[in-house]
């Protein structure tokens, strides 16, 4: 049978920065790559906050043209229920995400990489050889290019993707809904605002994301239900109030202007993140930092890493799961240390208001690169000001801002 059909190496399955980073290593490594993405464009709609740290382009080694860049900023703000500020400082980028994914596919596309615009998978089976061992795909689906036969298959396809849905990849992942307006007229200084008030957004955060000519995406993450209500009772309580909301994109029959957004993995990763002849990156894999959310620079980085574990594995002939296991082996060498930032973040949203609040005037105005001198001071600053912050974990709580910066992934 594998005679007759015309087997491909490589099928990404979605082209957002996870898909698009993987086949253009795929391509590079002059593997016959495919993409497949079931929206009739790339980068539309657009899911998330659209940043990345200049951290993250230097790691993987991305040249990232201007006309993909929205703003440069300086990093982070983070802000307290009483208004107390203290600064992440990493610098980065505010991007125009839909055109950003665009130019990774377009580099892709440059390298020998095809892509097929509204194609859904729908089913995913193994052929098999005359001894039992895993030889290609069979992927089937919504789209005039299926049947793809493959012999891998990275799976970009975010969080509710096709190998979540039609194979056993373990954990069921715990996601979080994020809600964005695109506002005119905001004043920036460079930085990211993200404001840790509960009352807006119940385990969870609001952010002000920059972009150039007064631009900005305003948007939150909450757990709880009716989280468009939270984001526009912020806006209409804060110097927001009056500020336009634009993009056509997102209007309704109304015309009245939608927030829009995306469902966003918080747990951690899956159990399984390969199988036989299979890989997932990004959403899909479960890599977001839990703490910020911050998926993109994960997604690259995973990307880059399949294709290469692939490459290696076609070479020689075997993409078993156990051939596969040098991705989950470089993931977990490189990534944040994820029970950590989550046993930080619980502790975080089990704290009240006050007590928030009391910690955050405990801290350096500067939350990156905190000696153990510093980290020591704080400690004895909260046991004099609020004991009872020492029982509530909030030691956990600033490890996990830690992890969080960009050097690990955080944004």
């Amino acid at each position: 049978m594998a005679e007759s059909v015309d087997i491909v190496d490589v099928l990404v399955i979605g082209a957002g920065p996870g898909g698009g980073s993987a086949a253009i290593h795929s391509a590079r490594a002059g593997l016959k790559t495919l993409v497949v993405e079931a929206d009739a464009s790339v980068g539309l709609p657009v899911h998330c906050g659209e940043c990345l740290s200049d951290l993250a382009v230097q790691n993987l080694g991305l040249e990232i043209p201007d006309h993909v860049k929205a703003l440069d900023v300086k990093g982070i703000r983070v802000i307290f229920p009483d208004g107390t500020e203290k600064l992440l400082t990493e610098p980065g980028y505010v991007l125009e995400k839909h055109l950003f994914e665009q130019w990774l596919m377009d580099e892709a596309g440059d390298l020998g990489a095809k892509l097929y615009l509204g194609h859904k998978v729908r089913s995913m089976e193994r052929i098999y050889n005359s001894e039992n061992q895993f030889s290609y795909w069979k992927i089937d689906g919504r789209g005039d290019q299926f049947p793809i036969h493959c012999r891998a298959v990275i799976d970009a396809s975010g969080v509710a993707g096709a190998s979540s849905k039609l194979l056993d990849m373990g954990t069921k992942v715990e996601v979080i809904a994020g809600f964005q307006y695109e506002m005119t007229e905001v004043e920036n200084d460079g930085y990211l605002d993200f404001y840790l008030w509960p009352q807006y957004s119940p385990h969870g955060y609001v952010w002000m994301i920059p972009k150039k000519g007064e631009r900005a995406n305003v948007g939150l993450v909450t757990t709880d239900k009716g989280g468009i209500k939270y984001l526009d009772k912020f806006i209409e309580d804060t110097y927001l109030d009056g500020k336009p909301k634009v993009n056509p994109q997102w209007r309704d029959e109304s015309s009245r202007v939608r927030p829009f957004g995306g469902t966003i993995p918080i747990s951690g990763p899956r159990e399984k993140t390969v199988d036989d002849g299979v890989i997932l990156v990004g959403d899909a894999a479960g890599f977001t930092s839990p703490l910020f959310e911050g998926g993109s620079h994960l997604a690259l980085w995973s990307g880059r890493e399949a294709a290469g574990v692939i490459a290696r594995a076609i070479k020689s002939n075997n993409l078993s799961k156990e051939a596969l296991m040098d991705y989950e082996t470089a993931w977990k060498k490189r990534f944040p240390p994820y029970h950590k930032i989550l046993k930080g973040k619980t502790a975080l949203y089990e704290l009240t208001d006050e007590e928030m609040s009391i910690m955050a005037r405990c801290l350096p105005d500067e939350l990156g690169n905190m000696s153990p001198l510093q980290k020591l001071g704080i400690g004895m600053k909260i046991l004099v000001r609020k004991p009872v912050l020492l029982t509530k974990r909030v030691i956990s709580v600033l490890l996990s801002f830690g992890y969080s910066r960009a050097k690990h992934f955080g944004w």
